[in-house]
């Protein structure tokens, strides 16, 4: 595990600190800030590295009526274009949390003719690993980086009862334990190492307001655009409007349309997302976080772990401490 100390901290860039462990070897100027109000680097559908690929796995109930149809009659020519455009990660989460990421977009589902109470993620198609073992993966990891804080976001419920909320909520608890963030106002670094805490917990659905432990759900900004430069717009456009209050995030994840896929047969979402990071990062590079309008909060991105996403993200925190980022 790597070790820096605090002269080296007070001289060097954010940027350089040690990933997996880069809340810990933060500046102390920066533990008293509100977590809403730092730089987080964030992973957009984090759990799609494991995408079912059995032949008999179906495309999730999101999909339009034709894919359905066009997978389940021409499977073999039309499920390679669905995993092409359907992974946004390719780094388990173990390795993700290792290269910074912080707050975690979790799609989850109850697969459809499943008898048993097993929930995945999804993503255009589900994923092989469960909700619990990706869970258990987590609090492993975090038993090893202490004081490392995650934000762990649970939404896009497809396919759950009422009783599978009851279970997830349940194994959330019991994964997570003490180190579970119930709902407070005082949301430091410094507090939660005080506390223990190092899991908060987002969830949409009405269910949180009857569980302490769970966080209402957190906004997240999605541009909906296939150009690095229409979604740059659209987040000027709203940062004029004033962030919201408490956690949110800005999602640089681009959006692809039929449109854009038809006249890219040969390319995957991928491709498209390493081709925009220079102009991305560009952008990100000027972004403050903070509490004024026009701050930024969570930033999460798809591929994070293969770019200069997550360092960059990290660096905006030199703006608290009255630097410029480099």
């Amino acid at each position: 595990m790597s070790s820096v100390t605090l002269s080296e901290v007070t001289q060097m860039s954010l940027k350089d600190l040690p990933m997996d462990n880069w809340m810990a070897h933060l500046p102390d100027a920066l533990w008293d800030i509100p977590l809403s109000n730092l730089s987080i680097p964030g992973s957009h559908n984090a759990i799609t590295y494991c995408l079912d690929k059995n032949d008999h796995s179906p495309v999730d109930l999101t999909q339009p009526d034709m894919l359905k149809k066009l997978d389940k009659y021409m499977k073999p020519l039309i499920r390679p274009f669905v995993y092409k455009w359907a992974i946004t990660q390719e780094s388990s989460v173990r390795e993700q949390l290792d290269c910074g990421v912080r707050y975690c977009d979790l799609r989850i589902a109850h697969r459809p003719n499943d008898s048993s109470s097993d929930l995945y993620f999804y993503h255009g198609v589900y994923t092989t690993i469960t909700v619990e073992t990706v869970l258990k993966e987590i609090t492993a990891w975090l038993d090893v980086h202490p004081k490392e804080i995650v934000v762990l976001s649970f939404s896009h419920f497809l396919g759950l009862s009422q009783d599978l909320h009851a279970l997830l909520i349940s194994t959330i608890k019991s994964v997570f334990n003490s180190r579970l963030c119930p709902k407070m106002e005082l949301v430091t670094l410094r507090n939660l190492w005080s506390l223990g805490y190092q899991v908060i917990v987002s969830y949409e659905h009405n269910v949180a307001n009857c569980h302490r432990e769970l966080w209402f759900h957190i906004p997240y900004w999605w541009a909906n655009k296939c150009k690095a430069e229409e979604l740059i717009e659209e987040f000027e456009h709203r940062k004029q409007l004033g962030r919201p209050g408490g956690f949110f995030v800005t999602g640089i994840n681009l959006t692809e349309d039929l449109k854009y896929i038809c006249s890219h047969p040969t390319e995957s979402l991928k491709d498209m997302v390493m081709s925009t990071y220079p102009t991305l990062l560009d952008w990100v590079r000027k972004q403050k976080p903070g509490p004024n309008t026009g701050s930024l909060n969570i930033i999460a991105g798809d591929f994070v772990s293969e770019s200069q996403f997550i360092p960059t993200v990290i660096a905006l925190n030199e703006n608290l401490l009255g630097r410029s980022t480099r």
